[in-house]
């Protein structure tokens, strides 16, 4: 018996002695990773699936969206609206059921979304005012319908989008003045705590300057601030900074930064000869003005290249006292909720529409 025993116990021991080899063999065979003496981390090729995390839906128009942005043609613009979100502004005409019409607001060319249910009776005396995306020198309108439709019809609520101007005819700070003459103009019939001002990737950038400027320039503060697909910090390399350029760039969007392009430049025409730590630029180079900011709202995605922008910037936002919200979409890419039709689109709508019902009209700081 005994013997029996120490033989199981021998066969034990030489199984798992064949474990540890066979592990030692795979991990020497393995990919490794090496760390540079800065710091750089070298990082072996490897394939990332799709997010786990996602619904069906998302997955799907996530592996759409990558193979899209490996077609030039979908890149090019028509009339101020890409062929890659022209389906998205279809869609969403037939299911938001808002009107719109053209004006001018303090000399600044604008479009009004009005839901055709009405505005709802706690909203009679709020608007919103969405800056459009397209890096400061496209997309419009596209990127204003796009952003203004789903808030205005399911919010209920007046939403204006700016035609501010943009690069390469027009250089920072000409659609900060533009933000700031129709501000002004709104002023006339909107208290300041009743007004919300929002936009995505650029037009989430001119939100923050904007409110950067309005203080420089004596205005009143809105009553909150949505920056979706971006944050207030300076620009560094040719997307919006820190790990996200290296990790959630090309996972988002299929391509990587070229070799070389750390450092700092402003890269868009719009900032040439722009200081990127001005405040007027980068709000959250001045903890001075992120202190006065209104209740903030962040969106971003973990496949977004703005998610190393928007956590920093939510995260001085927080350091400095302001009632900050930050929601990142698992899987998700930047300016993902242009399509309607995904869950993680309708998610998005509501959280935006339901911030500003909450903090609209609440502001009693300067």
């Amino acid at each position: 018996m005994q013997r029996r025993s120490m033989f199981r116990a021998s066969i034990a021991l030489a199984f798992l002695m064949l474990q540890g080899a066979a592990a030692l063999s795979q991990e020497s065979a393995a990919p490794t990773v090496a760390i540079d003496p800065d710091g750089t981390v070298q990082m072996p090729a490897q394939a990332v699936p799709v997010s786990g995390f996602l619904s069906l839906e998302g997955k799907t128009y996530l592996t759409e969206h990558l193979h899209n942005l490996q077609r030039p043609e979908m890149l090019v613009q028509e009339n101020g609206v890409p062929r890659l979100i022209a389906g998205y502004i279809t869609r969403q005409r037939e299911l938001f059921a808002v009107d719109r019409a053209e004006t001018t607001i303090g000399g600044v060319h604008a479009y009004v979304y009005t839901p055709r249910d009405g505005i709802a009776a706690e909203n009679r005396d709020r608007v919103l005012v969405d800056l459009h995306g397209g890096g400061f020198r496209e997309c419009w309108p596209a990127c204003a319908e796009l952003e203004s439709m789903p808030i205005a019809a399911l919010g209920r609520i007046k939403v204006v989008s700016l035609d501010y101007r943009q690069g390469p005819e027009h250089r920072h700070p000409a659609a900060s003045e533009d933000v700031a003459a129709a501000y002004r103009e709104l002023l006339r019939t909107y208290r300041p705590a009743n007004i919300g001002i929002y936009g995505c990737s650029a037009g989430g950038m001119l939100t923050g300057m904007s409110v950067a400027w309005f203080q420089r320039h004596g205005l009143p503060r809105p009553g909150a601030i949505g920056l979706l697909c971006t944050g207030a910090a300076n620009l560094e390399g040719n997307a919006f900074g820190g790990d996200a350029s290296y990790t959630t760039l090309p996972l988002g969007e299929g391509r990587v930064l070229p070799p070389g392009a750390g450092g700092n430049p402003v890269q868009m025409e719009y900032f040439a000869g722009s200081d990127p730590d001005d405040p007027l630029v980068a709000p959250a180079s001045s903890p001075e003005v992120l202190a006065l900011f209104p209740p903030t709202l962040i969106v971003t995605g973990t496949r977004s290249f703005e998610l190393s922008n928007a956590v920093y910037t939510h995260a001085q936002l927080v350091k400095n006292g302001v009632d900050s919200d930050l929601h990142v979409w698992e899987g998700m890419f930047h300016g993902f909720f242009y399509n309607p039709d995904v869950p993680e689109s309708k998610e998005c709508y509501d959280v935006i529409v339901r911030f500003f019902a909450e903090r609209l009209g609440k502001s009693r700081r300067p």
